[in-house]
């Protein structure tokens, strides 16, 4: 866990970096990401279950943007609010960020309805993909002597 744990924080920081200095990449990076990878990591999910969680952020984006799209008041907050949480509820997307998510287009109020969608779901895909790599880079590595886990855990090592 802890290689995936560095794996995170090194993809994190290159999106940030992609978003800050490429013109019209600034919706890749949204702190929802961050809530997202600490999920993935934490709790054991199959590989469908956190496609669907995927998919359900992307859609929930794109419910987002519609609403903002068309109409950015608080109406359209309100259906937002509510058409997410009833698809959360309804396929057990046990993943509080997909609200979150679908919140984003509120505040960045892109000038294009695919943007906000289209960045959650590339951000997300190298996400998973990164994750992916990390845990074959784990079980790859794990088995090497000079990555033996240690027996003695420490305080400080409860985090990770």
């Amino acid at each position: 866990m802890r290689i995936r744990t560095y794996a995170i924080c090194l993809y994190i920081i290159l999106i940030y970096w992609i978003s800050l200095h490429i013109p019209h990449m600034h919706s890749l990076f949204f702190p929802t990401l961050g809530a997202f990878s600490l999920l993935f990591i934490s709790r054991p999910f199959d590989n469908t279950e956190v496609g669907k969680i995927a998919f359900g952020a992307v859609l929930a984006s794109f419910i987002g943007s519609f609403f903002v799209y068309w109409n950015a008041g608080v109406l359209s907050l309100l259906l937002t609010l509510v058409i997410v949480i009833a698809l959360i509820n309804k396929f057990k997307w046990n993943a509080p960020p997909i609200l979150a998510v679908s919140l984003i287009p509120f505040f960045t109020q892109p000038p294009l309805l695919w943007v906000i969608p289209l960045s959650v779901c590339g951000s997300l895909l190298g996400l998973l993909l990164t994750l992916s790599a990390a845990a074959y880079f784990e079980k790859r590595v794990g088995t090497l002597p000079l990555f033996l886990k240690r027996t003695a855990k420490a305080e400080s090592d409860s985090a990770m």
